[in-house]
């Protein structure tokens, strides 16, 4: 039987009528519906723009998390830019895990170097790089530091939220994360990830919601803009490139 954190997540109370929130039709659809969580992994696909992204942010700060990263124990705050979503939303839960992380592609180097500040002060405790894998998150280049985040950070008996991790991955890195994904929910764990990768996607069983101009949907794989996409461009990229420049 697959662990679950996070079970659902729904609006607790209503939003304020000035609220830009109003203007996102994923937050207007979660006034009527409840988010299910269900599955081990669940991914928030969608054109920029959409509010995956944001919602993922309102799901990691009602859980508890950094909004700019990290796991419940981050505390920095480089620049109050996070939405007031979190403020509104439950995060519904079966049990508490173990271990947690919120990973944003975009604030990734914040957390990188709150940790190398931390280490650098005085302390009878091990160096908290150490649980990253040793070697300072900067000194690697951004797709290295990701797995190195995931490979070594990421203990099992955890839930953890990705915001676009394959902003710094090749697809081959992307395959890898995958195989670290499946041998992390093996260690019960939950992952919920905003993303624009057909690639990861793919996760077989995973719950796939698509935000839209028309709320939020749960779609199959196949069905995604993104691998449709993809797909038409890799079997006849001559024609879309053609048709693309000339139009």
């Amino acid at each position: 039987m697959s662990i679950i954190y996070a079970d659902s997540v729904f609006l607790r109370r209503p939003l304020e009528a000035n609220s830009y929130l109003n203007s996102l039709p994923a937050v207007n659809w979660l006034k009527e519906h409840r988010l299910m969580l269900d599955t081990p992994v669940t991914f928030l696909v969608g054109e920029n723009g959409s509010g995956k992204s944001t919602l993922l942010e309102a799901i990691a700060v009602s859980c508890g998390f950094n909004a700019e990263g990290g796991t419940r124990n981050f505390t920095f705050s480089t620049r109050a830019t996070h939405s007031e979503l979190g403020e509104y939303i439950t995060v519904a839960k079966r049990r508490y895990p173990r271990d947690g992380f919120f990973l944003r592609a975009e604030s990734f180097y914040n957390v990188a170097t709150n940790i190398d500040e931390m280490d650098e002060e005085p302390s009878f405790s091990p160096r908290l790089i150490d649980s990253y894998g040793g070697v300072s998150l900067h000194s690697q280049s951004h797709g290295e530091s990701f797995l190195a985040l995931v490979q070594n950070r990421f203990g099992g008996e955890g839930l953890y939220l990705l915001d676009e991790p394959e902003a710094a991955l090749s697809p081959t890195r992307q395959l890898t994360l995958l195989g670290e994904m499946y041998q992390l929910v093996e260690r019960d764990s939950q992952f919920i990830i905003a993303t624009h990768s057909p690639i990861l996607m793919a996760y077989p069983g995973a719950r796939i919601y698509e935000l839209s101009e028309n709320g939020i949907a749960s779609v199959e794989y196949r069905e995604t803009e993104h691998y449709q996409l993809t797909r038409r461009f890799l079997e006849n990229p001559e024609r879309m490139l053609r048709y693309l420049l000339e139009t």
